[in-house]
């Protein structure tokens, strides 16, 4: 029920790209883009600020973007994780966390333990079974399912993500995926609504739906690994989030996921949208509500679109 309202305004939005090949629309998609970039920074700074609190932790960082600047497959995204991960662990000192022992009962271990097994049956089977049978509705939902197995630190974070599965392989353009993006900080709900927009226009090949199908389909994908994560990890999660070499990894990921966002920023956000003096000029003003007045990105993402189709 919490990501059905995003999920379906956008679905629907995606059935207005026939619109956005006219000159109107090519100037709200430039707006919705000079939107994105704003946002972008505003949510790098704020990750930044509670992600990279140390010298270690902003290094990381900063690895993990130089790595993917030169990264040519979404697979260097999690061999980017499981480093951080692993670093993390032996070189962020953190504190151990005195936690009270809850006062109900967390879950069921075997319940917690198949849930697990399901998840990682999906996570390492699907990409075989979308090599074996080339279809587009499998590799769609195995694509989005990795996608979800893999953001952590914010639902900001599901953009460099996505843009990895899906715009190097042609499955959608840079254009079409950050006017998504844009158009995604203008609606109430997660930020992995978004994908219900790229389910209905992508296409990933034979046997693909798209439409309402397929944004259907991305939409489960997307959100599928957080329950059965969620519903592994609950009845051990009191026990771990206090040991500090658990604490120590996930400071580690989320300093690396710092990174991978700003990667994507530079290219496609900012390569592909700032062309001229008049766009960047667009971006510091917008910048002004969203960091120094805290509006409402939906403020922002509105006067952006506006801007645009007066500008055309």
């Amino acid at each position: 029920g919490f990501p059905s309202p995003a999920a379906i305004i956008m679905i629907t939005l995606g059935f207005g790209l026939s619109f956005a090949q006219t000159a109107s629309g090519q100037g709200i998609i430039h707006g919705l883009k000079l939107a994105a970039v704003a946002v972008i920074i505003n949510a790098l700074c704020g990750m930044a600020r509670s992600a990279c609190r140390t010298a270690t932790q902003a290094s990381f960082a900063a690895l993990a973007c130089v790595a993917m600047l030169f990264a040519t497959s979404a697979w260097h995204q999690i061999l980017v994780i499981a480093l951080a991960a692993l670093l993390g662990a032996l070189m962020i000192r953190e504190d151990s966390l005195d936690v009270e022992p809850p006062a109900m009962r967390s879950g069921s271990k075997i319940a917690g333990a198949t849930f697990l097994v399901v998840f990682l049956i999906l996570l390492i089977g699907l990409p075989f079974l979308g090599r074996m049978f080339a279809a587009g509705n499998l590799e769609a939902f195995t694509s989005f399912y990795r996608v979800g197995s893999l953001v952590f630190g914010g639902g900001h974070v599901v953009l460099p993500m996505l843009e990895a599965e899906l715009v190097p392989t042609g499955w959608i353009s840079a254009d079409t995926f950050l006017a998504g993006y844009g158009a995604a900080q203008a609606i109430p709900g997660p930020m992995f609504a978004l994908a219900g927009y790229l389910g209905n226009v992508i296409d990933p090949g034979a046997s693909y739906l798209g439409g309402w199908t397929g944004g259907l389909v991305a939409i489960v994908a997307v959100f599928l690994p957080s329950f059965l994560l969620l519903g592994a990890a609950l009845p051990y999660w009191d026990a771990l989030r206090s040991r500090a070499r658990v604490r120590s990894t996930l400071s580690g990921v989320n300093a690396a996921v710092v990174g991978l966002l700003l990667a994507v920023f530079y290219t496609p956000v900012w390569t592909s949208t700032i062309k001229d003096v008049s766009d960047f000029a667009a971006v510091v003003i917008a910048e002004v509500p969203l960091s120094i007045w805290k509006s409402p990105p939906s403020l922002v993402v509105f006067i952006a679109a506006i801007g645009g189709l007066i500008g055309v």
